[in-house]
């Protein structure tokens, strides 16, 4: 592989994962400014189930144990199984997660009923989207894995550029649902 096209795409990922940041910050500042704004409503504290997120916060952070498992092996057949970990837990964590959601809105409790919901909506709902398509993407890879030679696995393969880059996201998606667990559900629980 060329390596100026390499430390480009290395590059410009990086760049991505800034502007996801910018997008993140954003919806952290709404959240932290809306989250009183409860239009006379139930807030935080009454509303969000503590145990049951942390739960769902093991979930994602198992996922995250197999993606860093997938990314420490060149063996074809190992990295498939721990990327098809990765993925179920990922799906679980977004079961729980829809779960979550119908759940409040069944109660009446939905993303219009007040500035609070909106906005815890729009920050956990992002980041359900993000790993809803990053899924998506590691079923992409994992084909890539399945039907492309092993020594596509080594550094400087596609392959393994593929693989490393996903997981940077995957593991970045992590570090912002340790922030919304600590911001949305911790400090609600506290106050």
């Amino acid at each position: 592989m060329n390596k100026v096209w390499h430390d480009k795409t290395y590059f410009g990922f990086w760049l991505y994962i800034l502007s996801d940041c910018l997008l993140f910050s954003a919806l952290f500042a709404t959240y932290a400014v809306l989250r009183t704004a409860t239009a006379g409503g139930p807030g935080p504290e009454e509303l969000l189930d503590l145990p049951f997120v942390f739960v769902q916060t093991l979930v994602l952070l198992t996922s995250n144990l197999f993606m860093g498992l997938a990314l420490a092996t060149k063996n074809k057949r190992k990295v498939l199984a721990a990327l098809a970990a990765a993925l179920l837990f990922g799906l679980i964590f977004l079961g729980l997660e829809a779960r979550e959601f119908t759940t409040l809105i069944a109660e009446g409790h939905g993303p219009s009923t007040s500035a609070f919901l909106s906005s815890f909506f729009g920050l956990v709902g992002m980041h359900g989207l993000h790993v809803a398509v990053g899924s998506l993407w590691m079923v992409v890879v994992m084909a890539h894995v399945w039907t492309r030679p092993s020594t596509e696995l080594r550094e400087g393969g596609s392959v393994y550029t593929k693989l490393r880059l996903l997981g940077l996201f995957w593991h970045f998606l992590d570090i912002v649902w340790i922030f919304i667990f600590s911001i949305v559900y911790l400090l609600s629980a506290t106050v």
